[in-house]
């Protein structure tokens, strides 16, 4: 198997807000949208934010969800080039409605904030000056590819 993510699938409880908060909010475009089931967002170049319905991700999984009280133990990361763009990016956020908790300088040398879609899922905005943070924003790879 190949070392890679190809999809990252949220089931939310209201598609339609998450759908407006992705797309009318942070400007996102739909690649595809099913009404009610599933919308589906290029997320990088081989990679895919796919939005189901709760519903609709229960029965293509073949289970429940659960949700108990507490963040979800899972955090999406959006790295950016400068610290000036995760406090631009963090405003977006604010203004498309996100709990946006503020953004600071971390002990692992980088400047990062958190903000809350609409179902609670945290995303992380961050600017990492390391090798595996520059890997991750177009146009700063220095990594040498075997």
């Amino acid at each position: 198997m190949e070392q890679r993510i190809s999809f990252v699938t949220l089931a939310v409880a209201d598609l339609a807000a998450s759908t407006r908060f992705y797309a009318g909010g942070l400007g996102w475009r739909p690649e595809l949208e099913v009404p009610g089931e599933v919308v589906m967002f290029a997320a990088g170049e081989r990679l895919v934010l796919s939005l189901w319905d709760r519903a609709a991700f229960e029965a293509e999984t073949g289970g429940p969800t659960t949700r108990g009280p507490g963040l979800v133990p899972v955090v999406l990361s959006h790295n950016v080039e400068t610290p000036a763009l995760v406090d631009a990016v963090l405003r977006l956020a604010a203004d498309a409605g996100a709990q946006v908790g503020g953004a600071r300088d971390r002990e692992w040398g980088g400047y990062s904030g958190y903000f809350a879609d609409p179902d609670g899922l945290r995303w992380e905005v961050a600017w990492n000056p390391g090798p595996i943070g520059l890997r991750v924003v177009p146009g700063t790879d220095t990594t040498p590819r075997a």
